[in-house]
C-alpha cells in the first residue's frame, strides 16, 4: 500500500511539474520589433487602421494578405500570428481595385494570356506566353477571387516597389516562390489604398 502511495504522490508530482513547463503561444518573451537597418527589407508599414486580427486556422485557408498599395508592401499574417511583409509593384494609376478578396487557386509556372482588352491596346501582345523568362508571371501566381488579379513573380524585377502593372501585384521570384507554399486557397486578402 505505501509503494501504490508513493508511486501516486511521484506521479502527481511529474504532472504538475510538466504543466508547469508548458508556455501558451502569446507569452511575452521580450521585445522583438527589432528592425536592420542593413537588412535587405525596410521596417514593416505603419498602418492608420489596425492590422486585421488573426484568422483562425481551418482547412480550406488561413491567414491573411494585407496589400498597401502606397507602401508597395504586401503583408501576410500567418494562421499563428506570425507576419511576414514583402517589397511588391502594384497597378498604375486608374489600374488599382481596393477591397477585400481571397486567393481561389495556385498555380506553378503558369502561362499568361493577355486580356482581350490587351492586345487591342497592343497587336503584338501573343495570344499565350508559355512558362519561361519571358513570362510576365514569372514562376508563380496566386489566383484572386475576381479572377482577373493576381499576385504573381516578375520578368522585370526593377519594377519592384512602383506602379508598374495593370492591376496584379507582382513580387520578386524568391518571395512569391516563398508566399505561395504558405498560402492555402481560402485566404483572406485585405487590398488598401
Amino acid at each position: 500500500m505505501k509503494f501504490l502511495a508513493l508511486f501516486a504522490t511521484a506521479l502527481l508530482l511529474i504532472v504538475f511539474q510538466a504543466q508547469a513547463q508548458i508556455y501558451g503561444p502569446y507569452d511575452d518573451y521580450g521585445d522583438y520589433d527589432y528592425y536592420d537597418p542593413y537588412g535587405s527589407y525596410g521596417p514593416p508599414p505603419v498602418y492608420d487602421e489596425p492590422m486585421p486580427e488573426r484568422q483562425p486556422r481551418t482547412r480550406s485557408g488561413g491567414g491573411t494578405i494585407v496589400i498597401a498599395t502606397r507602401e508597395h508592401t504586401l503583408v501576410y499574417t500567418t494562421p499563428w500570428g506570425e507576419q511576414l511583409a514583402y517589397p511588391i509593384a502594384v497597378g498604375r494609376d486608374g489600374k488599382r481595385w481596393y477591397g477585400t478578396t481571397h486567393v481561389t487557386s495556385k498555380r506553378k509556372h503558369p502561362e499568361w494570356r493577355p486580356t482581350a482588352g490587351m492586345r487591342q491596346k497592343n497587336p503584338r501582345l501573343p495570344v499565350v506566353v508559355k512558362p519561361g523568362p519571358s513570362n510576365p508571371l514569372g514562376t508563380r501566381a496566386i489566383y484572386l477571387a475576381d479572377g482577373l488579379l493576381r499576385i504573381h513573380g516578375t520578368n522585370d524585377p526593377s519594377s519592384i516597389g512602383t506602379n508598374a502593372s495593370s492591376g496584379c501585384f507582382r513580387m520578386y521570384r524568391e518571395d512569391v516562390e516563398e508566399l505561395y507554399e504558405m498560402v492555402r486557397p481560402g485566404t483572406r486578402v485585405i487590398i488598401r489604398r
